[in-house]
């Protein structure tokens, strides 16, 4: 148990009353429906509400807030113990890490960050640690304990949530956490408390400018996780975009590894990483499935140089650095003591791994492609349309692409994504994605202005672009459109189950919609048959 006399300690923040100071906490939450006996209720200042106004009734044994919430509660509560800091979330992940006893300190954290890439590349991890150790994932796709879901609401959970959970993985005997972690977590303080070994970067490019003001700001964010804020973390860079190879110069780890997909890349920072790995060649093969053969150097020795060859299941450029990315995370483990597998065993974790909604193929026996991506990003859809153009199986077959965009999000990035479908895409057909808050109207007018003006500017061919607005109409037109050897992706959501409009979530899978579509198409062939 953790007395507030020690919270006091940690954070340097005021009690009232300071006669409080040897009560007790055993946990810790955001959720004033959530308070256990002994609960801490952390009271954090809102867009419109500052938690602290319900913090009185909760069943608390203390709150930890700032200055302005320690006045609200004295209003309604004050006898009430109030822990008072400068910044409530600043404090928040140290004070939830001091309550459950530090978990990570006691387990191999493997922390993923960047804009694109890092479901799939901790998937992988994931799947690749699960053949030595026990293993917790925490991510977009859910949090799961040896594969056993475990519900959670955010990518990256909120502090109190987050030590909780590293808390009970701990207790059911897990060793390695894989992690994905987002800006909004390094920015509003989820993962503090938590000790890294291992820090990942995928990339960087345009989204969550609604809450970033510039890239310049994004980067800084993301690049917290390398700073020493998060332990001493080995990094693991991929160096493909510029954003990359500045981590990489700017980073002084002589453990730390560089990832490339290309020459080019590889060069600008060849003086910059104790290690660089270049996939300089990649075979495609007809299922799709792609051999990589990777050259290694190393800056710690002249005679650590080698080579090796891999294969995995996804297709894709960006899943080439993904699956280089996990690789090397789980490389850089080599030095754990109850590590047993080379790089090439490692790989041979991953060979076989499919990610829900990533690439996702729904085959129900039609003779086109038919796929599901988690694409919502300008940078996203052009590599997943990018993709389609590269494998299609007959060079003249013809793409569609279905998407929207979310709501509550970035406007700027919404004609980005209808341009970089419409600038491959032979048909794009813009819908609604989750449009929370909006109108729904208003933000499939923005995705369809930018398509419209690449469909203007393709001199090769005509491109199709349509609005439909209901989701699953749009699923079923790109159906109905596809011939022999063609391809349709219908993009945004991915794994997601649900489509949020106007505040309510409405049950909806792309996967079970479009199965039923291309169910529905192959039984309608064979009665013309």
């Amino acid at each position: 148990m953790t007395t507030l006399s020690r919270l006091i300690e940690l954070t340097g923040g005021e009690l009232r009353p300071s006669s409080a100071a040897d009560l007790s906490v055993t946990s810790a939450t955001l959720d004033s429906s959530q308070v256990e006996p002994g609960g801490l209720f952390c009271g954090v200042p809102g867009t419109r509400t500052h938690g602290a106004a319900y913090a009185a009734g909760s069943g608390a044994t203390a709150v930890l807030t700032d200055a302005e919430g320690a006045t609200i509660i004295a209003e309604k509560d004050p006898e009430l113990p109030v822990l008072i800091v400068d910044d409530v979330r600043r404090w928040m992940g140290e004070v939830s890490a001091e309550i459950y006893g530090y978990p990570s300190a006691r387990m191999t954290i493997i922390g993923i960050t960047g804009t694109s890439g890092k479901t799939t590349t901790s998937y992988l991890v994931e799947k690749a640690l699960m053949k030595h150790f026990s293993v917790g994932i925490i991510g977009t796709t859910g949090t799961r304990i040896n594969g056993k879901p475990i519900p959670t609401k955010l990518t990256t959970p909120e502090a109190p949530t987050m030590q909780a959970l590293l808390a009970r993985m701990e207790s059911e005997g897990v060793s390695h956490v894989v992690m994905e972690v987002s800006s909004h977590a390094l920015a509003l303080g989820r993962v503090r408390g938590i000790d890294f070994d291992v820090a990942a970067f995928t990339n960087l490019s345009q989204d969550h400018l609604d809450f970033h003001p510039t890239m310049e700001e994004y980067f800084e964010t993301k690049a917290t996780l390398f700073s020493g804020e998060y332990g001493r973390p080995i990094p693991v860079i991929c160096v493909d975009d510029e954003w990359g190879q500045r981590l990489a110069r700017e980073g002084t780890d002589e453990l730390s590894y560089a990832l490339a997909t290309d020459a080019s890349a590889a060069s600008s920072v060849s003086d910059a990483s104790a290690r660089l790995w270049q996939a300089d060649s990649v075979t495609v093969q007809q299922t799709g499935e792609q051999d990589i053969h990777v050259l290694r150097t190393s800056s710690l020795s002249e005679d650590d140089t080698s080579d090796f060859t891999y294969r995995i299941s996804l297709a894709g450029s960006f899943n080439v650095a993904n699956s280089l990315i996990a690789l090397a995370c789980v490389d850089a483990l080599g030095d754990d003591p109850d590590w047993v597998g080379t790089t090439e065993q490692i790989a041979e974790g991953i060979a076989d791994v499919q990610v829900p909604g990533r690439m996702q193929a729904v085959n129900e026996g039609q003779d086109f492609l038919a796929v599901v991506d988690y694409a919502h990003k300008p940078g996203a859809v052009a590599g997943v349309v990018g993709t389609l153009a590269d494998y299609m199986p007959n060079p003249q077959g013809r793409i569609c692409m279905v998407l929207g965009a979310g709501g509550n999000r970035d406007h700027d990035k919404r004609p980005k994504m209808g341009y970089e479908a419409a600038r491959v895409a032979h048909a794009v057909i813009v819908t609604d994605d989750n449009p929370r808050d909006e109108v729904p109207a208003e933000i499939r007018a923005q995705v369809l202005e930018g398509a419209r003006l690449a469909a203007s500017e393709r001199k090769d061919t005509e491109v199709l672009v349509e609005e439909i607005s209901d989701r699953a109409d749009a699923i079923r037109r790109a159906v109905e459109w596809a011939q022999p050897e063609d391809a349709i992706v219908i993009a945004g959501k991915g794994h997601e189950k649900g489509q949020l409009v106007a505040g309510v979530m409405h049950d909806f899978d792309d996967v079970d919609v479009l199965s039923a579509a291309l169910q529905e198409r192959v039984a309608g062939m064979g009665d013309r048959s």
